[in-house]
C-alpha cells in the first residue's frame, strides 16, 4: 500500500509576515480585499502564497492584517489561530535629521515589537522573537518601502496568552504568550500519524547501519547528541513517537537503544506513558513527585514540587535544596527515574515482539546540559562516542 506523505504547512514566523505585508500593501496601495500575499521563506529559499483574511486602515498611517495560522498535518496547537500585524507607517529621514553620524541601517528602518500574545522572555523582558522570524520579517518588507519610509510592525496573536498555557515555553524561560521560534518557515508534519511511517522507514535504514540506534525525540537532543561526538548518521528522531518506534526497533532486530531527551519529556516513560505528546497525555508533576516521595523527601517539599508549574521549576527546587542543604535529592530522584524509563521501555518492547533489548537514558535540562545517565546509558555513550 502507498503511504500517504504527511502535508507540511509553515510555522508562526510566515504568518506574522504575510499579515505585516497585507496591512503594509493596504497602507502603500489602498488595497483592502487582498487575497493572499507572497512570502520569500529564506529557509528554504522558496517563495509561497499565504491567504490573507483581512487587511483594513485603522486610522491615518496605520493598518491592520490578519491572518490565520495553518501547521499543516500536525497536532499543533496554534491551528487556525488568528495572526495579526500592526504596521504605522512614518517618514525615517525626518527622523534621522542631524544623525548623519549614526547607523541609518535597515533594521532601524523597520522595528519590529511583540503586541497582545507574543511571549516575553523572563529574563530581560525582551519579546520572544527569534531571529529566523525577525530576518524573515525584514527582508521581505523591505522590498515593499520606499526611500526614506520607516514602519513599525507591532505583531500580535489575540489567542497566544491563552495557548502559551498549554505549552512548556515557561520551562523555557517565555511568558504571557507565544514564541516566534524556529529556523524554517516550513511546519514538518512531526505529530501526525503518517509521520510516524516515515519514522518507521528511517529506523529501518539505520538498523541495517548500527547494532545501537540513539533515539532523540527533538532538535535540541539531536543537536546536543552531535555536540557530544555521536555519529550523526545513528541518531534516529522520534518526535513524540517513542512506543512504537522502540517496538519498531524491536522488529528491525536492533540490538540496545539510548534514549537522548528533554527531562520533561522523557520522565513521562518512567509511568509507561509512551506517546509524549502534552495533548495526549502529561503527568510530570506526579511522577516527579511520587520519585520524590520514594526517595524519602520530607511531605512538605513533596508538595511544593507537586506544585510547582513546569518540570524545570521543580527540578530548580531540587537543586535549591541540595545546594542550601548539601544533600543529593537531584542525583538520587533523577537516577530512580532514569533507572526506571530504562525498564519500562525495554519491557515495552518486549511486550510487543517478545525480544528483550536494553534501553539506556539520558536526561538535559534547559540549559542543555545533562542532569542523569542511567548505568546503561552512561555504557551506551561511552561506547558509541
Amino acid at each position: 500500500m502507498t503511504k500517504t506523505q504527511p502535508l507540511s504547512g509553515y510555522t508562526l514566523p510566515v504568518f506574522a509576515c504575510a499579515a505585516a505585508q497585507a496591512a503594509l500593501r493596504c497602507l502603500r496601495e489602498g488595497v483592502h480585499s487582498l487575497d493572499s500575499v507572497s512570502v520569500n521563506l529564506l529557509e528554504p529559499p522558496i517563495t509561497v502564497e499565504i491567504p490573507i483574511e483581512q487587511a483594513s486602515v485603522l486610522k491615518t498611517n496605520t493598518a491592520l492584517g490578519v491572518t490565520r495560522s495553518d501547521p499543516g498535518d500536525n497536532l499543533d496547537l496554534t491551528r487556525n489561530t488568528p495572526v495579526w500585524a500592526m504596521v504605522e507607517l512614518g517618514n525615517w529621514e525626518e527622523g534621522l535629521k542631524g544623525r548623519e553620524g549614526e547607523n541609518q541601517g535597515e533594521e532601524e528602518q523597520i522595528v519590529i515589537l511583540g503586541g497582545e500574545g507574543i511571549g516575553r522572555h523572563t529574563v530581560g523582558g525582551g519579546a520572544a522573537i527569534y531571529d529566523y522570524a525577525m530576518r524573515l520579517l525584514r527582508s521581505n518588507l523591505s522590498l515593499e518601502l520606499a526611500r526614506g519610509e520607516k514602519i513599525t510592525v507591532t505583531l500580535i496573536l489575540p489567542s497566544g496568552r491563552q495557548l502559551a498555557t498549554r505549552t512548556s515555553n515557561e520551562a523555557f524561560g517565555v511568558v504571557e504568550g507565544l514564541s516566534l521560534l524556529g529556523t524554517t518557515g516550513i511546519s514538518q508534519p512531526l505529530s501526525a500519524p503518517g509521520q510516524l511511517e516515515l519514522y518507521r522507514e528511517q529506523l529501518q535504514q539505520k538498523a541495517e547501519l548500527f547494532d545501537c540506534l540513539v533515539f532523540c525525540i527533538g532538535e535540541n537532543g539531536l543537536d546536543l547528541a552531535r555536540q557530544l561526538g555521536i555519529n550523526p548518521d545513528r541518531l534516529v528522531k522520534t518526535a513524540n513517537w517513542l512506543g512504537p518506534l522502540l517496538v519498531e526497533a524491536g522488529y528491525q532486530g536492533v540490538q540496545s537503544i539510548l534514549l537522548f531527551g528533554y527531562h520533561g519529556k522523557l520522565m513521562k516513560l518512567a509511568a509507561g506513558i509512551f506517546h509524549t505528546h502534552h495533548h495526549l497525555a502529561d503527568g510530570r508533576r506526579e511522577i516527579l513527585t511520587a520519585y520524590c516521595a520514594k526517595a524519602g523527601m520530607p511531605a512538605d517539599a513533596c508538595s511544593a514540587i507537586f506544585a510547582a508549574a513546569t518540570a524545570e521549576e521543580a527540578l530548580g527546587q531540587l537543586r535549591a535544596l541540595d545546594a542550601e542543604f548539601g544533600s543529593n535529592w537531584v542525583d538520587r530522584i533523577y537516577g530512580d527515574i532514569a533507572r526506571q524509563i530504562d525498564l519500562r521501555s525495554s519491557d515495552c518492547i518486549f511486550t510487543h515482539t517478545n525480544r528483550r533489548i536494553p534501553v539506556g537514558s539520558v536526561m538535559f535540562g534547559r540549559d542543555r546540559k545533562i542532569i542523569v545517565k542511567s548505568e546503561i546509558g552512561d555504557t551506551f555513550l561511552t561506547q558509541i562516542c
